[in-house]
């Protein structure tokens, strides 16, 4: 039995209140799902700035009306000290998953993303600090890697940063370790790594490439690759990263708190490999279904060339194994846009989503 499997046996009889921010967009929503499946309590906090009330509404639906008796929502903006200490109020483990996204977005908009990211997270961590909780499990970013060309990306070595959204992950963690040498918080980083799956929004200028291609493809959509199509990734299936958070927010081993761990799968796809993927999990789920090419164009500013993690350290520390590569992840995360992102899409006869 895994660590994992081992802490759901634990959920059974153990109920524990958790605070999730940012829940009502994908990482957090899918999270409040799964911890009020297996008989958790939620307290959830969004300001709705880049999350959805759909997403919220399609867990409580899908958990049913004795789990959903079991979430509280709280609608405030972690920029308000007040609101993070409300939402504190008799919580026994933070998951902070608030933040403004995305590299482009920062470039074009430091100041804002400065507020929400560095700022508001200061107003949690404290908060939490105050209301006497000591786990605060945080989601940090591959971004922190900046420039450096080593791979796999193991967590002592970083290079120089590229976006004000990496400055301010690489903060939230300097942040995280002074709390924790300071105060005694036990703050636990997880630096996420190209994370996919349902419920990832398709639309806006800042989607992520897999729900924003799959989008596109759909609807018979030109789909752009930036660069050459080499560059690399380490794409991540939502269910790992759940674990992780789960993991992170209950381990009593005290050489984990302070520390900032890769979340990923140790795998490196391309972005020409990922487009093959993609394309044929929709000729599996999409009658008629045709392929297209897709366009070049420059390279992002501010995107790293390659990431790949080294995701060893999570084993050790927490016991993490990882239960969907991108191939298992896809099958899941195809089928569910198929369904909601054209309702009246035909389905293959052959497949039923997930």
């Amino acid at each position: 039995m895994t660590t994992f499997e081992s802490l759901l046996e634990r959920f059974k009889t153990e109920q524990k209140t958790w605070l999730i921010t940012g829940v009502a967009g994908f990482i957090g929503s899918s999270l409040m799902g799964f911890l009020l499946g297996h008989g958790q309590k939620v307290v959830g906090l969004d300001n709705f700035a880049t999350g959805h009330q759909h997403n919220l509404d399609a867990v409580l639906a899908a958990v049913g009306p004795d789990a959903a008796t079991n979430f509280s929502f709280i609608k405030g903006d972690i920029v308000d000290l007040a609101v993070c200490q409300k939402a504190c109020v008799g919580v026994d483990i933070v998951l902070h998953q608030a933040a403004l996204g995305s590299v482009p977005r920062s470039i074009e908009d430091p100041v804002t993303s400065n507020k929400s990211n560095i700022s508001g997270f200061l107003n949690m961590l404290t908060a939490a600090k105050d209301a006497g909780i000591k786990r605060f499990v945080y989601a940090s970013s591959s971004s922190v890697y900046g420039d450096s060309e080593e791979l796999p990306k193991v967590e002592a070595h970083t290079g120089n940063l590229l976006s004000p959204y990496a400055v301010s992950k690489m903060c939230n963690e300097l942040y995280a370790a002074v709390f924790n040498q300071t105060y005694g918080t036990e703050t636990i980083g997880l630096r996420y790594f190209n994370v996919f799956g349902p419920r990832q929004d398709p639309q806006g200028a800042y989607a992520a490439v897999i729900p924003k291609w799959v989008a596109a493809m759909l609807a018979g959509d030109v789909v752009y690759i930036n660069g050459d199509g080499e560059t690399s990734r380490d794409f991540t299936f939502i269910d790992n990263v759940i674990q992780m958070n789960l993991l992170a927010g209950t381990v009593d081993n005290p050489e984990a708190y302070g520390e900032a761990v890769n979340v990923a799968v140790g795998g490196r796809n391309t972005l020409n490999e990922l487009y093959g993927i993609i394309n044929k999990e929709l000729q599996g789920h999409v009658d008629g279904f045709i392929e297209q090419e897709p366009i070049y164009r420059d390279f992002r500013e501010g995107d790293i060339r390659h990431s790949n993690a080294d995701i060893s350290k999570a084993r050790k520390l927490f016991g993490y194994v990882p239960t969907h590569d991108i191939y298992q992840g896809m099958r899941d995360a195809i089928g569910w846009y198929v369904v909601n992102v054209l309702p009246d899409t035909q389905i293959a006869s052959s497949q039923t989503p997930k």
